[in-house]
């Protein structure tokens, strides 16, 4: 299922931002027991390195991250931490 979950997430953000890099890690096991693990959703990290994020402040790349998945945080997305970065940002 968290596999499944990951796929859903990382095609949907290559097909918006076409990045250089993304990773997706599934951290709902360190959330067992909490409230909003009882609705099956899961728990997100995201590392997401695209030239879309050039010029714009965190939150607006943010707010892009979170439209983009915006089905997906009612199906399946309980929480998401991001990372949204720019090429010239890691080097």
């Amino acid at each position: 299922m968290a596999a499944n979950r990951i796929k859903m997430i990382k095609k949907v953000l290559e097909e918006t931002f076409s990045p250089i890099e993304i990773e997706v890690l599934d951290e709902s096991h360190k959330h067992v027991g909490h409230l909003g693990a009882r609705s099956g959703k899961g728990h997100f990290k995201l590392t997401i390195i695209s030239k879309r994020f050039e010029g714009l402040p965190m939150i607006q790349r943010q707010r892009l991250v979170y439209r983009a998945l915006a089905s997906l945080m009612e199906t399946d997305i309980h929480a998401l931490s991001m990372s949204t970065l720019t090429p010239s940002e890691i080097g």
